[in-house]
């Protein structure tokens, strides 16, 4: 069973190095495992990819030593189990509001007695048979030990429980949204609990999930939109704060077409 490069961070509580993919782009794995990144955030979420598609993704981050994280679209256990099966390394989950929602994640994706996932062994995390069911073999028990959960705290009801879907275990990391529940704070300014009964901003709250991941012994992180906002929450302990991904191939393009305007301006060919 590989080991998890993500986990070995958490574990030793050093900051884990992650860069977002959400489309098929086999380089960029590649790049990304060469520029000491320990693992690919890859969307499904938000981005379409054929199983196929995820197979190969999947494929190229265990043969570039990379971790792939997906945040699938689904909480389906099968599908869930079948990511794990195919090679990912972990999930981060959206929309985890409460500590029950926690608990039937971990049991979709842990083997027993963590929780509850289906048997197979015949997938690339377990060598295609060879590596699951060989003699003496600790398939199930790695497999448990070397996979991650993140849960994704984007809503006033996932902050109001934060401490509860802390203790749950199985869960490594708090992980903030900051576009989905700075949307909500704005809307819905008073719907969580605050000593007075004052409205909370998003510095608070992130201050809340911080706490409560470091009072559980759990990581916690955020995507940051600036290097100075990044510089902020690494300094107060994030240990995941996703930094580049192929979107910013948008801003290669952008310069090599302000280039390209300079180069036909001086040059230009009457007609």
């Amino acid at each position: 069973m590989r080991e998890s490069k993500v986990l070995v961070k958490f574990r030793r509580g050093e900051f884990a190095r992650f860069c977002g993919m959400g489309h098929f782009l086999p380089f960029f794995i590649r790049h990304a495992s060469y520029c000491q990144y320990d693992g690919i955030w890859f969307d499904l979420e938000h981005r379409a990819m054929s199983d196929r598609e995820v197979q190969s993704v999947l494929a190229l981050c265990h043969l570039h030593n990379i971790d792939c994280m997906i945040r699938p679209s689904t909480r389906e256990p099968a599908r869930l189990y079948r990511y794990l099966e195919d090679g990912a390394a972990g999930f981060m989950f959206p929309f985890v509001n409460n500590a029950e929602i926690a608990r039937q994640l971990v049991q979709a994706t842990k083997f027993p007695p963590q929780g509850n996932r289906g048997v197979d062994g015949a997938g690339l995390d377990g060598d295609y048979v060879i590596g699951a069911w060989a003699e003496g073999s600790d398939y199930f028990e790695e497999a448990n030990n070397q996979t991650f959960i993140l849960a994704q705290i984007e809503t006033p009801e996932a902050v109001e429980n934060v401490n509860e879907i802390a203790s749950v275990e199985g869960i490594d990391c708090l992980f903030i949204g900051p576009g989905d529940l700075g949307r909500r704070l704005s809307t819905l300014p008073q719907t969580i609990s605050t000593q007075g009964g004052t409205s909370i901003n998003l510095d608070e709250v992130i201050q809340r999930v911080s706490k409560a991941a470091k009072e559980a012994n759990k990581a916690w992180g955020i995507t940051a939109g600036s290097l100075e906002a990044l510089e902020k929450y690494r300094g107060m302990g994030a240990q995941v704060v996703p930094w580049g991904g192929d979107f910013a191939l948008t801003g290669v393009l952008e310069k090599c077409g302000q280039q390209l305007d300079q180069v036909l301006k001086k040059n230009k060919v009457e007609e």
